[in-house]
């Protein structure tokens, strides 16, 4: 007997996904099932495996027939194709290479939560292939760059394994991740960088048992990496660690830090202008998540389903999942939340709602939370600064929002953040209209003092480099202070 669906909404590729493994079924038994109850021979398991990863989805004719086999009632189907749709463009995404690449990993990902993402780590039982098929055994060659053999740590001539937070590498991820509450990503990527180049060299040297183990290690450097990298302003250098990070937590069976993976890259497509990719991400993520989520990863998630839903005109879903977040949890429990989300507490959770708030037009509301969490850092001031601003310009309180602006500015230098400079630009823009009001000038004024001192965003060395950790490429004016919060 077919068990059910899983009740709730549901995107039509996991969901054919899941009704094909509860019957115990392959893509090829699925496709073979089709062609004779429809009496078109031309279906092959590859058209199965498109629909199931949502590069492609099925007509009316082919939703018809699937219902028939998968022994379901045609209106689930058709109502998750039109979820589907409803997230845009499936088949193919646009812009650039790393950005459609991740995005189609994700639909992947979410198609078929099992599918071994790293090839050759570890191998697949019968040699199954990327699609959840048996082929026989066929050899899975690795995805691994070949970086050479792993360098042993500097106080531990053993080989050192990635296990509850040990070392692995020439920094600790914990120390890393506190490293980032200090200096910006401008400072901190080519050590986030080289750490993961590290991590790849372990696992690639490593046996079948002991990548088992590696795996997650190497997927919380990817994503830290990506994330400092992002914070550097090098938008391809991060997506293409973020695409190694969900392989490697897909892999390891952690589909929690996979979500978060997701979560991290649509937080970045919502700051480089990408809405609609960023929206993907994050349902993607906590579609594929949430039943493995802590309550603050959950909610978290939702937030970037909001924002990117805000930003990108879609009021309506961004409200629905700002009352699911709240819903989600008041404020996270450390005890119940994984080590990557120490950063997350109630403060930031309400400054992120202020955020969407902003994004949605209702600045009122959202003042008092970005007031709130200012204080923290100076990466977390310049950031929501920068939204605080643009809700008080809302408000049409002109002189209000050049003040809170050119604090956020100051906070941006001192943070050695390009993505804390970056969220000052929409503020400018704004402020273009104003230029006859005497606080405009001086906030103009300012801004062209500090520009000589604000770090700039570039492209830093991959995974598989070698070279020193970056610095800035911009001067640090005499006696600035550094110190920064991993503001989501």
């Amino acid at each position: 007997m077919t068990p059910p669906p899983p009740p709730g909404p549901q995107l039509l590729g996991p969901l054919l996904a899941q009704l094909r493994l509860a019957r115990g079924w392959s893509q090829l038994r699925v496709a073979a099932e089709l062609c004779a109850v429809s009496g078109v021979l031309t279906l092959s398991r590859h058209e199965v495996s498109r629909w199931e990863r949502q590069l492609r989805l099925p007509g009316e004719f082919w939703l018809g027939w699937l219902a028939v086999v998968l022994a379901v009632p045609v209106d689930l189907l058709a109502a998750a194709a039109t979820r589907t749709r409803s997230l845009g463009p499936p088949p193919t995404f646009g812009g650039s290479r790393p950005r459609a690449a991740l995005l189609a990993l994700a639909q992947r990902w979410l198609a078929d939560p099992r599918a071994v993402l790293l090839p050759g780590t570890p191998t697949p039982p019968a040699g199954r292939d990327a699609d959840g098929n048996y082929d026989g055994g066929r050899p899975v060659r690795s995805g691994l760059p070949d970086l050479g053999p792993a360098e042993p740590s500097p106080t531990d001539e053993s080989s050192p394994q990635e296990a509850d937070g040990g070392r692995a590498g020439p920094v600790r991820l914990a120390e890393l991740r506190r490293l980032d509450d200090l200096a910006g990503g401008a400072d901190l990527a080519g050590l986030g960088a080289y750490r993961l180049g590290w991590a790849v060299r372990a696992l690639s040297g490593s046996g079948p048992s002991a990548r088992r183990r590696l795996l997650p290690g190497l997927a919380e450097s990817a994503q830290l990496a990506g994330w400092l990298t992002a914070d550097a302003g090098d938008a391809t250098g991060a997506l293409d660690a973020y695409r190694l990070a969900l392989r490697a937590a897909a892999t390891a069976g952690d589909p929690a830090l996979a979500g978060h993976v997701l979560g991290s890259a649509s937080h970045l497509l919502t700051g480089v202008g990408d809405p609609e990719g960023a929206l993907v991400l994050a349902r993607i993520a906590y579609a594929g998540a949430r039943r493995s989520a802590s309550p603050g990863l959950r909610a978290l998630l939702l937030h970037r389903v909001a924002l990117a839903a805000a930003l990108g005109g879609r009021a309506g879903a961004a409200r629905q999942a700002l009352d699911a977040a709240c819903r989600a949890t008041d404020a996270p429990e450390p005890d119940r939340e994984p080590p990557w989300l120490y950063w997350l507490d109630g403060p930031e959770l309400a400054a992120m709602t202020g955020r969407t708030l902003v994004a949605l037009g209702r600045p009122l509301p959202a003042e008092a939370p970005l007031h709130a969490v200012r204080r923290r850092s100076p990466r977390t001031s310049a950031i929501y600064g920068g939204w605080l601003a643009r809700g008080y310009l809302q408000l049409g309180e002109v002189e209000r929002a050049c003040a809170v602006a050119g604090e956020a500015l100051l906070d941006a230098v001192r943070a050695g953040s390009p993505r804390a400079a970056g969220q000052l630009a929409e503020v400018r823009r704004l402020l273009a209209g104003h230029g006859d009001v005497p606080a405009v000038r001086r906030y103009r004024a300012l801004a062209a003092t500090a520009a000589p001192y604000l770090p700039r965003s570039g492209p830093l060395p991959g995974p598989a480099g070698r070279r020193a950790p970056a610095g800035r490429t911009a001067r640090r004016p005499p006696g600035g202070a550094t110190g920064s919060n991993p503001t989501g």
